[in-house]
């Protein structure tokens, strides 16, 4: 099985990536480097096509960051038990803080920049234990594994900015007015384009804020990410529908809307 192993690197650092290619060809020679992807847009295209093993992944990069890369591949990646299964992620940093808390439990591993050959050695290492017991990526463990990202992600922005509690009341647009919507009221929240989409029972408004910043924001124990593209209110989902495909949509309570659980995400609904 080793000699048939393929790898995808994604860094936007020329110099980076291919001091990364060639420690692999030195400490694994056997493993082949199918793509090196310069920005996150281009790796996304370059895993779908390669399908590879395992896949080396710059958080920050231009067009997609490694973070956003990994949920659209895990959103993407074919079902069925006669394709190849969800490749194994290793996420390149360029600062440790970022990384430690996001890899404590069930990841795979990570690498800081530059890259040590010792450290590269010990993922390996971990890598060929996770392949030759032929455990993959679970959906499962990458969602916990990207959420604590961009809980790092959000904490590493926002280092000097005290803490404060979760957003009660929204400002959003609706025509020319603005409206001050109360967090409860609000079903879901959809990405759509450069704005948010926020519906309750009776609206739909819009905000200048992605998904990714506002769900910091939000009272956790209230509000979820079902999708890279969604959060809905578990206060108003009435039931989880799951398909025969295995595609899981959710029921929710005085909106017709339908929206997608991603796979990464579909263990929040198990019990629903």
């Amino acid at each position: 099985m080793d000699d048939k192993l393929t790898a995808v690197i994604a860094d936007d650092e020329p110099l980076l990536s291919k001091a990364l290619a060639a420690e692999l060809a030195k400490l694994w020679p056997t493993l082949s480097i199918v793509a090196i992807a310069s920005n996150g847009s281009v790796a996304i295209e370059a895993i779908m096509e390669h399908q590879p093993d395992i896949v080396f992944l710059d958080i920050q990069m231009p067009g997609a960051t490694g973070i956003e890369v990994a949920e659209t591949i895990a959103d993407d990646w074919p079902e069925g038990s006669s394709v190849h299964p969800l490749p194994l992620i290793v996420f390149v940093t360029a600062f440790d803080d970022y990384a430690v808390e996001a890899f404590k439990s069930a990841a795979v591993d990570y690498l800081l920049k530059p890259v040590n050959s010792n450290r590269l050695a010990s993922t390996i290492d971990r890598l060929k234990q996770r392949l030759q017991s032929s455990i993959g990526q679970d959906m499962t463990e990458l969602g916990t594994q990207l959420r604590l990202l961009l809980a790092t992600e959000h904490a590493h922005q926002q280092t000097n900015v005290q803490t404060e509690a979760p957003l009660r009341i929204i400002r959003a647009s609706v025509g020319d007015a603005v409206k001050m919507i109360p967090t409860e009221e609000i079903i879901l929240f959809e990405s759509a384009d450069k704005y948010v989409s926020v519906f309750t029972q009776t609206q739909e408004a819009l905000i200048r804020e992605s998904l990714r910043s506002l769900l910091p924001q939000l009272d956790n124990n209230q509000f979820a990410q079902i999708h890279r593209g969604a959060i809905v209110n578990l206060n108003h989902v009435e039931a989880a529908v799951k398909e025969d495909t295995g595609k899981v949509t959710l029921r929710l309570k005085g909106h017709d809307k339908t929206p997608v659980v991603s796979r990464i995400y579909r263990h929040l609904f198990q019990a629903m």
